[in-house]
C-alpha cells in the first residue's frame, strides 16, 4: 500500500478523480457541497475554459483539414468536368462547321439538276507522293459503278472541282485528283464565249498546289486572275464546274503558250466530296420510245 500511494501518477490520479466527484455532486441543486466548490470552482472554471477552448481549435483545425481534403477533391472533379465540357464544346464547334460544309452542298444539286449527286467522305490518302489517289468511302454497293471507260465528277462541298472517280470495289472509290500528272480536264475562261484550254497535272507543278495549263491559242489573250470552269467538252465532265484561277502565263513562245492554274479546291485538307452521276432517264425514255413505236407498227 505504501508503494502505492508513494507512485506519484497514482496520486495525481486519485486527487483529480477526487476533484471530479467534487464537482458533479457540486453540480446538483441545494447540494451543501455548493458552499464549500464555490473558491475550486474559481479556479477550475478558467482551466476548464482552457481546455475547451483548446479542444474548439483541435477540431477547427482537424474540420479545416477534412474540408481542404473535400475542397481539393472536388476541384479535381470540377477540372474533370471543365475539361469534359470544353471537348464537348470542340466537337460541338467541328459538327457545328461540319453541318455549314454539308449545307452548302445542297447548291450542288440545284446547279446541276441533271446529276445524281453521291455525298462520301475521304478514307485515305496514298503515301507514296503527293496528292496521288483518294480513297472515299463511297462504292458498288451504294450504286456507285464504274461501267466500260466513263468516269464521274468529283467535286467539294462548294462544286470545286476535285477530280474524278477511276475505281470503284463493293465498299470505297478511288479518286483521280486535278493535281495528279494523270488528270486532264478541258476547261474555259468564264465568261461568254471564254476562250477553251487544257488543264492537266504536272510532276513539278503539284508540290506547289498548281496545274499546267496548255492549249492556248495564240489568238487568245489569258491574263493573271481569269476564272476557269469546266467547258463541258468531251462529255465526261459537266459544263460550268469551278476549277480556279489562272496564276501565271509564260507567252514568251506564241507557238508554245504555258501557264499556270491555282485550284480552288484545299485538295490537302478534304473530307467531305461529292460524286456527279448524269442521269440516264433520256437513253432509258428514248429506248422505251423506240419499243413502243415497234410495238404499234407490229399491231399495226
Amino acid at each position: 500500500m505504501r508503494r502505492l500511494f508513494a507512485n506519484k501518477w497514482f496520486i495525481i490520479a486519485l486527487v483529480a478523480l477526487f476533484l471530479v466527484a467534487l464537482i458533479i455532486f457540486g453540480a446538483i441543486p441545494n447540494s451543501p457541497l455548493n458552499k464549500v466548490l464555490t473558491p475550486l470552482r474559481a479556479v477550475a472554471n478558467p482551466v476548464q475554459g482552457g481546455i475547451k477552448t483548446v479542444g474548439t481549435k483541435i477540431d477547427d483545425y482537424w474540420a479545416a483539414i477534412s474540408d481542404g481534403v473535400a475542397i481539393r477533391k472536388q476541384n479535381v472533379e470540377l477540372s474533370e468536368e471543365i475539361a469534359r465540357l470544353q471537348h464537348e464544346v470542340s466537337k460541338n464547334e467541328e459538327a457545328i462547321l461540319r453541318y455549314e460544309e454539308l449545307k452548302d452542298a445542297f447548291h450542288i444539286k440545284d446547279t446541276f439538276s441533271d446529276y445524281d449527286i453521291f455525298g462520301s467522305s475521304v478514307l485515305s490518302r496514298e503515301a507514296d507522293e503527293w496528292f496521288s489517289v483518294i480513297r472515299i468511302n463511297v462504292g458498288k454497293d451504294d450504286g456507285l459503278e464504274l461501267t466500260g471507260n466513263n468516269s464521274y465528277a468529283v467535286v467539294d462541298t462548294q462544286s470545286n472541282l476535285i477530280g474524278r472517280v477511276i475505281e470503284t470495289n463493293n465498299s470505297d472509290s478511288k479518286v483521280l485528283p486535278l493535281l495528279h500528272e494523270g488528270f486532264t480536264v478541258n476547261g474555259k475562261v468564264n465568261e461568254v464565249n471564254g476562250a477553251v484550254i487544257i488543264i492537266s497535272g504536272d510532276a513539278s507543278l503539284k508540290r506547289k498546289g498548281l496545274c499546267l495549263v496548255t492549249g492556248i491559242d495564240d489568238s487568245v489573250v489569258l491574263e493573271v486572275g481569269d476564272e476557269i470552269v469546266t467547258s463541258g467538252d468531251g462529255g465526261l465532265f459537266p459544263q460550268g464546274i469551278p476549277i480556279g484561277t489562272i496564276e501565271s502565263v509564260d507567252d514568251s513562245d506564241p507557238l508554245n503558250i504555258k501557264a499556270t492554274l491555282k485550284p480552288y479546291a484545299k485538295i490537302d485538307d478534304l473530307k467531305d466530296v461529292f460524286i456527279m452521276v448524269p442521269y440516264e432517264k433520256e437513253e432509258e425514255d428514248s429506248e422505251t420510245e423506240t419499243t413502243e413505236s415497234t410495238v404499234a407498227d407490229e399491231q399495226g
